[in-house]
């Protein structure tokens, strides 16, 4: 499939499909837990075939687990049946470690399984491109070190910061290579923790190492889709840089101001609220918000309704297809 042309078709559509991340909420529709869905291949590719079944999207998008690279690094993760897992700890407190991490093969941990994932999603879903998601290279690198000391360490050891930002970055791209050869369409690459940085320190320590994957594995047949739940305004000049062909932003910001400062031939997706909206809303607020947005951004070409983020994975479904007719009845409208 020729993902340049996708993302140009979808531009010039005059309808556009929502292309929420939505992944978690699997679990009910297979009746598992999320620590069930996150141990299981099959399951996975069950529930995103479940998903795509249900939802009228342009494309399928995997788990949004930001656990998974830094276990394969040797960190510590904490599961529960009902929230997405996270991190524990830290796996590097000081240059020395830093300088004796090791870059993991492909498949520890569960890398594998979320390869293995793809696979068998994409031998479910012939009628759309399928998505996989991994963690971009400083948030990575934030989750060995701690999401707060990792700021820190950019102004006092920016050296350690580097060279784990370079194993992180090897990492990335021989996992998002083991994502190609399984059939994906392209990645959502999720750099939540650069959203926290100065401008200056976004344009040292996490733009240059996106580009660096980008740049080793887009392809005519293969995407990056940069997402970013930052306050990602101020960062724009950096942001800009990046040169995936799609960014997905997160519910902080308008979106209706970012949009212009994005170049035309590039989506823009987001950004309805997946915390108050998606997982604590009613099926009229979220009609309302997911109204809102569209009804902002919808005169730009290159806009995408989507979630400002992954959507939790107890969000009801009835929010969830509240979301989908406000769409439609938007565009049916026009």
């Amino acid at each position: 499939m020729n993902m340049r042309q996708w993302f140009a078709d979808a531009i010039s559509a005059p309808v556009k499909k929502a292309m929420p991340i939505l992944s978690f909420p699997s679990t009910s529709l297979l009746g598992v837990s999320v620590r069930e869905l996150i141990s299981d291949s099959t399951l996975q590719a069950k529930g995103m075939k479940a998903i795509a079944d249900r939802c009228d999207m342009p494309a399928a998008v995997s788990m949004m687990d930001l656990s998974v690279e830094a276990e394969a690094f040797g960190a510590s993760i904490l599961t529960d049946d009902n929230e997405v897992p996270t991190v524990i700890g830290s796996v590097v407190s000081g240059a020395a470690d830093a300088d004796s991490l090791k870059v993991p093969a492909v498949g520890a941990a569960r890398t594998g399984l979320y390869v293995e994932t793809i696979a068998k999603a994409c031998a479910l879903i012939n009628d759309r491109p399928v998505f996989a998601g991994v963690i971009g290279p400083f948030s990575l690198a934030g989750r060995l070190m701690d999401l707060t000391q990792v700021i820190f360490n950019c102004y006092d050891e920016p050296g350690m910061v580097h060279t784990t930002l370079a194993k992180a970055t090897e990492f990335t791209i021989n996992y998002v290579g083991a994502y190609k050869k399984a059939g994906a369409h392209g990645i959502v690459m999720a750099e939540p923790a650069a959203g926290l940085l100065t401008p200056d320190l976004i344009d040292e320590f996490s733009t240059p190492y996106v580009n660096r994957i980008i740049d080793a594995v887009q392809t005519d047949d293969f995407a990056v889709i940069y997402h970013n739940c930052g306050n990602t305004i101020p960062l724009i000049d950096s942001i800009r840089k990046i040169n995936s062909y799609g960014y997905h932003f997160g519910n902080i910001i308008d979106l209706s101001a970012m949009i212009p400062l994005i170049p035309a031939h590039k989506t823009v997706m987001g950004n309805v609220d997946p915390s108050s909206q998606f997982r604590n809303g009613t099926p009229g607020s979220i009609y309302k918000a997911t109204h809102d947005v569209i009804g902002a951004c919808a005169k730009y070409p290159n806009f995408i309704i989507s979630s400002g983020c992954d959507i939790p994975p107890l969000a009801p479904w009835e929010n969830i297809d509240a979301f989908f007719k406000a769409v439609d009845d938007f565009y049916d409208k026009q």
